[in-house]
Order: structure tokens, then sequence, then C-alpha cells
């Protein structure tokens, strides 16, 4: 399903933006869900548990500006796409270093908003999502890789946490950890730093030397045999440089 956030401070203006999308939805075969935040402190709050594919920002908005509001989507998600919406047009140059997909002008115009909307679609690849099915106690499960911060393997059971802090177990392996996990390190967000563990790369607050630390909590140890390997992969992610 495609996930559209919304950020204005302005009541009217967050209102004609979600009618707008609200009727190019209604005239493409799109599956979508669309949320409004009129602070961007609410959008702050909101990624920390989940993530979206397209992201339509005010720039001028109170406390923390658009700009600043890309560059935390920006240290979550590379591939994430990035609108601004803005009355000022001086701040194109600035938007820039956030990478962002379009820069609209207010008011907006409907067909400006479709184009850029069919743009940033075109762009959304579904067929990347990785999903893992596991066995749970109450029958099967699947996850989809954004939904994953990380998975520790531990007597024999995989347990993976989820961005909203949900935690998954499975039961028994039939299979060694390795294995289990092969598919989501298909996923070029996700790394194995330590033989009991898998990470997904945009969840982490920071690195040390002794492991990752997670936003919202959690800690994933690293080996320190692997640690040089896993530092530069990691370093090769956020500089968005891993092979495609």
């Amino acid at each position: 399903m495609l996930k559209i956030a919304i950020c204005d401070d302005q009541p009217g203006e967050l209102e004609i933006i979600k009618e707008y999308i609200t009727e190019y939805l209604s005239i493409h075969p799109l599956e979508a869900e669309m949320k409004a935040f009129s602070h961007p402190d609410q959008l702050l709050t909101a990624i920390e548990t989940e993530s979206f594919h397209l992201y339509l920002l005010d720039i001028v908005m109170p406390m923390v500006s658009g700009l600043e509001l890309g560059q935390s989507i920006r240290r979550i998600s590379r591939e994430a796409q990035i609108v601004y919406i803005t009355t000022e047009p001086g701040y194109a140059l600035d938007a820039y270093a956030v990478n962002p997909l379009h820069y609209l002008i207010k008011p907006v115009e409907k067909q400006a908003l479709f184009s850029a909307l069919e743009l940033a679609f075109s762009k959304v690849d579904f067929g990347k999502e990785i999903t893992v099915t596991v066995k749970i106690k109450e029958g099967l499960r699947t996850l989809s890789a954004g939904q994953i911060a990380c998975c520790e393997y531990k007597n024999h059971v995989a347990r993976y946490t989820l961005i909203g802090g949900e935690q998954v177990e499975t039961t028994t392996l039939a299979c060694g950890f390795a294995e289990h996990i092969a598919p989501l390190l298909r996923d070029a967000r996700f790394l194995s730093p330590h033989v009991s563990f898998a990470l997904n790369m945009s969840r982490v607050e920071k690195l040390a030397r002794e492991g990752f630390y997670l936003r919202g909590g959690g800690f994933v140890p690293v080996s320190a045999r692997q640690y040089a390997a896993v530092r530069n992969a990691y370093l090769y992610y956020r500089l968005g440089r891993e092979e495609k």
C-alpha cells in the first residue's frame, strides 16, 4: 500500500491538498493511505514508528521548518519521495540538500500537484519490498522488511522487533539463523553485524564500537571481528552508494 504524509500548519492549505490527493486517488487505481499533520512535531513522532513513500511538506512552519523536517526524513530513508509546497520560492536552493522530487508554489494548482504525484508514484517500486513469512504460535505471520527494526536469534528462536516496538517471536526454527534471515538480507537496508542478529540500518541512531543504537531504544551488538566490514557497509548505506 502506498503511504502518503502531508504536513502543513495552515488548516485551509492542508485541507485543499488532502482534497486534491483524494480526487487524484479516486481516478487512479492505487491502494493508498494518507495521513495529515498540522505540526512538524506530529510527523516527527509518527516517523519513529512508521514510514511513508511520499511526503508533502510545507517549508515555513513553527519550531521545525520543512527543510529540517526533510533532513530528518532523509536520515531515515533515502528512498522516500519529498515534495515541498510553500509560498516562498527563495527556499528552492536550500531545499536541494534533501534531494526533493518537486517544489510547488502556493496556492497549489491541482494539475501541478497531480503531475507531481504521478512522478512520485512512478518512482515507488513496490516490487522491491521484501517480505518474510514466519511461523508463530498462533500460525503464520507475514512481515514486510520496512516493518522490522531488528531480529535476534536465541535458543533456536528468532525474535523480530518491529519499528513500533512490537515483538514477534517464531517457534523453534527448523533451519539455522543464517538461512532464516537470508531473504531479509536481500534488502539493501539490512545487515547482519553479528552471527545472532539482523539489523535494519534505516533505524540506526548511531554506531559505536560496541554496536548499533537504534532510534526509539534498542541495541544490536557488532562482532569485534566484523567491526571494520560492518562499519564500512553502514557508511556505504548512509552515503547512498551501495550497489543496486
